[in-house]
């Protein structure tokens, strides 16, 4: 795994997506409960930034059509969207919030 620096946790606000991009991807980085996840930023459904959306519970809602994926897992929890967002390994060192862009969990 080749983990990079993507932000600070203090970038990150609770109920707000942090968008960080590699190579040209935007990846959305979220708060829940204390821990923190890495999500594919675009809607699987109508190419939309999530990060310009919100946050309810444990989904991140698309403000376009109003999908809504679960941010532990990316799988689809509401329609439109039926393809599930792909997600990152993520870990804390510090104050600082590493990814592995090139690594998607499944």
């Amino acid at each position: 795994m080749a983990f990079m620096r993507a932000c600070s946790r203090f970038d990150v606000e609770p109920d707000r997506p942090f968008q960080f991009e590699w190579d040209g991807d935007p990846i959305a980085i979220v708060a829940l409960d204390d821990e923190y996840f890495a999500i594919d930023d675009t809607c699987t459904h109508d190419r939309f930034s999530l990060c310009d959306g919100y946050i309810e519970g444990d989904e991140i809602v698309c403000p376009l059509h109003l999908a809504r994926f679960a941010i532990r897992t990316g799988e689809v929890r509401m329609a439109p969207a039926y393809e599930p967002l792909q997600t990152y390994p993520l870990k804390l060192e510090g104050d600082d919030i590493y990814i592995d862009p090139q690594a998607h969990d499944e």
